[in-house]
C-alpha cells in the first residue's frame, strides 16, 4: 500500500466549518408523522432480498430520538430484529465510534432519524471507515434536503432513500435528491 493511500485511510472526514457555512442553516428536525413511518417500514419490506435486521441510528434531539423508538417498536412489533440503537451529537471531535457501533453486526439495513448536518457528518465516517452502504438505508423526512448531497460529498449518499411527512418517499441519485407522492390512502 502507498504512503499516500495510507493517509487517505486515516484523514478525518469532516467538512470543515468554511464548507458548512456556504449551506446556510439547515433545519432542525420536526416530529415524526404515522404517515412518515408507515412509508418508511414500507420501503424498508421493498427491498430484497428481505430485510429481517436493522441498525437503527438518531441524533440527540427530542424528534430524532421518539422517532427512532416509535420506529423501533414499530419494526420489533412486526417481527423484526433491531441490532443496535446508535445516537451521536450535532457536533463531534470524531464520528468514528458511532460509524462502527452503527455497523456492528453486520444489519441487512439501516434507518436514520436525524438532523442533517450530524447524519452528513456521520455518514461521510461511515462511507470512509465501514462497509455502510446508503442504498441499504432509509431515513425520515427530516433528511429531505436538496443541500445533503452536495454536502455529504461525491456519491456518500447515492442510493439513500426515504419517507417524507405525508407519506410519499424520496430518494438520493448522485448529486439530486427525487421526490415521490404517496401512493394509496393515507393510513
Amino acid at each position: 500500500m502507498s504512503i499516500r493511500t495510507e493517509r487517505e485511510k486515516t484523514r478525518s472526514p469532516l467538512i470543515g466549518a468554511e464548507n458548512l457555512a456556504a449551506y446556510g442553516d439547515l433545519p432542525r428536525p420536526a416530529p415524526h408523522t404515522g404517515a412518515e413511518l408507515t412509508a418508511l417500514i414500507g420501503l424498508l419490506a421493498q427491498q430484497k432480498p428481505r430485510i429481517e435486521s436493522v441498525g437503527v441510528g438518531h441524533s440527540r434531539d427530542a424528534a430524532s430520538r421518539i422517532a427512532a423508538e416509535a420506529f423501533t417498536a414499530a419494526w420489533q412489533a412486526g417481527g423484526g430484529k433491531v441490532l443496535a440503537v446508535v445516537d451521536w451529537p450535532e457536533t463531534a471531535a470524531s464520528w468514528l465510534r458511532p460509524a462502527r457501533r452503527l455497523t456492528a453486526g453486520l444489519p441487512d439495513a439501516w434507518v436514520v432519524a436525524a438532523a442533517p448536518l450530524g447524519f452528513v457528518q456521520l455518514s461521510r465516517r461511515l462511507r470512509h471507515s465501514t462497509d455502510w452502504d446508503p442504498a441499504r438505508t432509509v431515513v425520515f423526512a427530516s433528511l429531505q434536503d436538496s443541500r445533503l448531497p452536495a454536502l455529504a460529498g461525491p456519491d456518500t449518499l447515492h442510493g439513500l432513500r426515504g419517507a417524507t411527512a405525508d407519506g410519499g418517499t424520496w430518494d438520493v441519485r448522485h448529486r439530486w435528491v427525487t421526490c415521490y407522492p404517496r401512493v394509496g390512502p393515507v393510513p
